[in-house]
C-alpha cells in the first residue's frame, strides 16, 4: 500500500492582520479538507474490496493559527487600567493551535484573533497543520457510515484513513503538564482540533442534542424536577413574541421556536432539528437559545461525580462563560432547615474522579463575580435581605463524595472528616463541577438546597421528598436563572477571572 498519502492541494500559510479575513481563511481550509475526506470516503465505500486489494492512503489535516512575537507581555489597554485575563501570550516565541468546526467557533475565533492582533501587533499565520483529521470527525453529526460497510471495509478502514487517536488528544495543556518537544511551538489554546472534535461527538451522544444548541451559560442539576420546571418555563417563554430568546431545544433536537419568529432568523441559527428520541440520553440537555448564544443550557447530570466530570470534560471545549451547579444536598448543621440554601465558598473533594488531573493540594477558589451574583439572585427571588436572608442562605464549605452511602461506613470516619473541614453541606457533584471549571478555566459556582439532614434524623422518604422537591424547585431554578441574568448584564469580560489563569497561560479564553 502507498505510504505517501493523497492530500488536498497544498495551500501555503498566509499572514493576516484582519480577524475577519483570518477566520474566512480558516473556514476555506477546513471546508476543503473535510470535503476531500468525504469524497474519498464515498469512493472507498463504493469500491469492491478483496483481502489483497491495493489501497491508497488518504489524509487531510486541520487548519492552524500561529503567532510569532518578540514582545514579552501584552500592553495595557488604554483607559482600562489593566488587561483581560486572556488574549495574549506569556512571552516571546512561536505559538499555535489547530482549529475545527468553523460553523460553531467562528465568532469565538474572531474575538481571540482580534485580541492577539491588538495586544501583540504581529500578523496571524493561517495554514494547514500536521494534525490529521480523523475521518469520523469529518462527517456530519448524524452520519453513521460504518453501518453501510461490510466487514472487510470496516477492517481495512484504518489502512486508508486516519482514525481517532486518543493518545494524541490528551488534556496535558489544560492540566499544566504539557511540555512541547524541542523546536515545537507553544500551545495557543487549551484544546487542539482533534480534542475538540472528540468532545463534540461525545457531547451529542451523552446530551441527546447537537453541540450547536449549547449556550454560553450552563446550569447543572442532579434531579429531574429541575428539568420539568425548566421545560415548563422554556415553552412558556416561546409563547412571548417579545422574548429575547429565539428557541427552546429538547433532546432529539426538538425545537420550539419563539412565536412569530421570522423564517430568516430561524435559518440563521446553526443547530439542526429532529424528533423526540425513543429514550432519554444519559445526561439530557435543554437549551433556552439566544441568537448570540448567551442563553441558558440545563444539563441533568444525574447523581454522582463520574457524570459530572464527563459532562464538564466535553462542554469545556465550547468555552462557556460560566457554569453553575443547582441541586439538592444533605445539610450537616443542626441550625439548617429543609429548604435552606447553601452557597459554596470552598470544597472538600472526596469525589476522586479528578485526582489524577488536578491534585488535591490545588485549592479551588470561590469566584467573587459568581458568588455575588448568586447571593443577589437569592435576595431578588425570595425578597429577603439582611438577617432574614442570612436565615435561609448559608455560605460555607461543601463536601462532595463518591460514596452515596457514606453514612454506613464504620467508625464515623467520613463524619469526622466533614466536621474537621467545617463542611455545612454534602453532595456528590458540586466539587467535581467546580474543580473541572478551575481546570478548564470556566467560571463556576454552586448553590444547593438542603433536602435532608441525615446526621440529625431527617432522611429522605419518598412522599416527603417528592412534595419537598416540587415546592422548592421552582424557586431554586428561578434563582439560578436570575443569577445568569445578572452575570450577563455585568459583562462576560468580568467573569473570566485571573484566578483561573496560570502564570504561563495559553492566549485563548
Amino acid at each position: 500500500m502507498d505510504r505517501n498519502p493523497e492530500t488536498p492541494a497544498f495551500v501555503a500559510p498566509q499572514a493576516f492582520t484582519d480577524p475577519d479575513a483570518a477566520v474566512a481563511q480558516v473556514r476555506r481550509l477546513y471546508d476543503a479538507a473535510v470535503g476531500f475526506l468525504r469524497e474519498a470516503l464515498a469512493d472507498y465505500v463504493r469500491t469492491p474490496l478483496a483481502p489483497d486489494t491495493a489501497l491508497t492512503r488518504v489524509r487531510a489535516t486541520y487548519p492552524f493559527v500561529r503567532v510569532r512575537t518578540q514582545r514579552a507581555m501584552a500592553p495595557m489597554r488604554p483607559g482600562t487600567g489593566g488587561r483581560l485575563s486572556y488574549g495574549f501570550v506569556a512571552g516571546p516565541g512561536r505559538y499555535e493551535t489547530t482549529l475545527t468546526r468553523p460553523d460553531l467557533f467562528a465568532d469565538y475565533w474572531r474575538e481571540q484573533f482580534r485580541l492577539l492582533l491588538d495586544n501583540h501587533g504581529a500578523p496571524l499565520e493561517i495554514g494547514l497543520g500536521s494534525e490529521p483529521i480523523p475521518v469520523h470527525f469529518a462527517l456530519g453529526e448524524d452520519a453513521h457510515f460504518e453501518g453501510e460497510l461490510d466487514a472487510l471495509h470496516r477492517a481495512r478502514l484504518g489502512e486508508v484513513f486516519d482514525l481517532p487517536d486518543l493518545t494524541a488528544m490528551d488534556d496535558g495543556i489544560a492540566n499544566g503538564t504539557h511540555t512541547p518537544p524541542p523546536g515545537a511551538p507553544q500551545p495557543l489554546a487549551l484544546f487542539t482540533g482533534a480534542r475538540i472534535d472528540y468532545s463534540l461527538q461525545r457531547l451529542r451522544h451523552y446530551s441527546g442534542t447537537s453541540p450547536a444548541w449549547f449556550q454560553n451559560f450552563v446550569l447543572f442539576t442532579n434531579y429531574g424536577f429541575y428539568v420539568d420546571e425548566f421545560v415548563r418555563l422554556g415553552l412558556a417563554e416561546m409563547q412571548r413574541p417579545d422574548s429575547d430568546c429565539v428557541a427552546f431545544v429538547e433532546p432529539g433536537n426538538v425545537v420550539t421556536w419563539r412565536a412569530g419568529l421570522p423564517a430568516a432568523e430561524r435559518a440563521a441559527l446553526a443547530g439542526p432539528e429532529g424528533g423526540p428520541p425513543p429514550r432519554l440520553p444519559q445526561m439530557p440537555a435543554y437549551h433556552l437559545v439566544r441568537a448570540d448564544r448567551s442563553g441558558i443550557t440545563l444539563v441533568n447530570i444525574g447523581v454522582g461525580p463520574s457524570n459530572a466530570k464527563t459532562a464538564t470534560d466535553h462542554i469545556a471545549v465550547l468555552r462557556p462563560h460560566a457554569w453553575l451547579m443547582l441541586g439538592h444536598c444533605a445539610g450537616l448543621r443542626t441550625s439548617q432547615q429543609l429548604g435552606d440554601y447553601v452557597l459554596a465558598h470552598a470544597y472538600v473533594r472526596e469525589d476522586h474522579v479528578l485526582d489524577e488531573e488536578l491534585p488535591l493540594w490545588v485549592p479551588i477558589p470561590a469566584l467573587a463575580e459568581i458568588q455575588q451574583a448568586l447571593e443577589a439572585a437569592v435576595a431578588d427571588v425570595t425578597g429577603l435581605d439582611g438577617a432574614a436572608l442570612k436565615g435561609v442562605l448559608r455560605t460555607g464549605t461543601v463536601a462532595s463524595t463518591d460514596n452515596r452511602n457514606w453514612e454506613l461506613l464504620p467508625d464515623n470516619l467520613p463524619q469526622r472528616r466533614f466536621s474537621q473541614s467545617r463542611a455545612v453541606a454534602l453532595d456528590m457533584e458540586s466539587a467535581t463541577i467546580a474543580a473541572n471549571g478551575f481546570r478548564f478555566r470556566v467560571p463556576y459556582g454552586t448553590l444547593l438546597c438542603v433536602s435532608d439532614k441525615p446526621l440529625h434524623g431527617a432522611i429522605k422518604l419518598p412522599g416527603m421528598a417528592d412534595r419537598f422537591y416540587r415546592e422548592r424547585v421552582d424557586q431554586h431554578l428561578r434563582i439560578g436563572l436570575r443569577a445568569i441574568e445578572r452575570l450577563r448584564a455585568a459583562g462576560v469580560d468580568q467573569l473570566h477571572s485571573r484566578k483561573l489563569r496560570s502564570f504561563a497561560e495559553v492566549a485563548f479564553q
